[in-house]
Formats: C-alpha cells, sequence, structure tokens
C-alpha cells in the first residue's frame, strides 16, 4: 500500500509539474540599437540645455572615449562635459527641428561655447553636416535611461 500512494503522489505531482506556464520571454527588438526606446511624450525631461552642438571628425573613429568604449562614428553617440556616461539625451536641431537621441560616452566639447560633440551619424540624422555648429535642445527623459 506504501508504495501505491507513493506512486499516486508522483503521478499527481508530474500532471502538476506538467499544468504549470512559463512567462515567455520579452521579444526581441526588431532593430538592435545602442539606445532604448523612446519616452511616453507625457513625461518631462530631468535635464535640459540649449546652446551650440559640433561633431566628432572621423580621425577620432576608432579612439577610446573617456568611459572606455571604442568610439564609432556610426554609432549615436555624443559627449558631454558632466552627464553621466550613459546617459540617454534627446538633441533637436533648433534651426530645422529634427531630433536623435545619442548615448553619452565622452568628455567635451572642449571647445568654449558648446554644449555637446555628436558622433557622425548623430550629425547626419540632425542635418548638421553642412553647416557643422547649429543650435540645439538637449532633453534627458527617465524614461529612456537604462535601469541602473
Amino acid at each position: 500500500m506504501n508504495r501505491l500512494a507513493a506512486a499516486t503522489i508522483l503521478v499527481a505531482l508530474a500532471c502538476l509539474a506538467g499544468c504549470a506556464t512559463q512567462t515567455p520571454p520579452p521579444p526581441a527588438p526588431s532593430q538592435p540599437s545602442e539606445v532604448p526606446p523612446p519616452q511616453t511624450s507625457a513625461e518631462k525631461p530631468f535635464f535640459t540645455e540649449t546652446g551650440l552642438a559640433s561633431f566628432y571628425g572621423a580621425a577620432q573613429d576608432g579612439n577610446t572615449t573617456a568611459d572606455g568604449h571604442k568610439f564609432r562614428k556610426s554609432g549615436f553617440t555624443a559627449a558631454h562635459r558632466t552627464l553621466a556616461f550613459g546617459t540617454v539625451v534627446r538633441v533637436t536641431n533648433t534651426e530645422n527641428g529634427r531630433s536623435v537621441r545619442v548615448s553619452i560616452h565622452d568628455r567635451g566639447p572642449h571647445v568654449e561655447g558648446r554644449i555637446i560633440d555628436l558622433s557622425d551619424a548623430a550629425a547626419r540624422a540632425l542635418g548638421m553636416k553642412k553647416e557643422g555648429v547649429v543650435q540645439v535642445r538637449l532633453e534627458a527623459f527617465q524614461g529612456d535611461q537604462a535601469p541602473g
């Protein structure tokens, strides 16, 4: 009788285990990106700044940034004097209204009067390659930041 009870318990446990469901993993992003998805429109920025933006020259491609990453002109990255490394910032060209999100990985700019240095890809997205230096608005939203 003890064997029968033990076998019954084992069969019941096996049935219960078969009924359990697992939570499926979140879907993979359709497009890998260095920058998280955008915040909701109702969210207020925790940081704003307005001033002049410039961009890194191609000669900087492959150099090590202040946070130890390799700078890639094709990435959406930037240099800022004070924002924490990894902070995601929406940069808006105030002259044409185009925006891009970049992640801070370096210190700079090292030219007085400028507030951010952008990668080549970010500068192209903002339509500022011809001018070289444009007026921008920076905004950082909590919803864009990696959990930390």
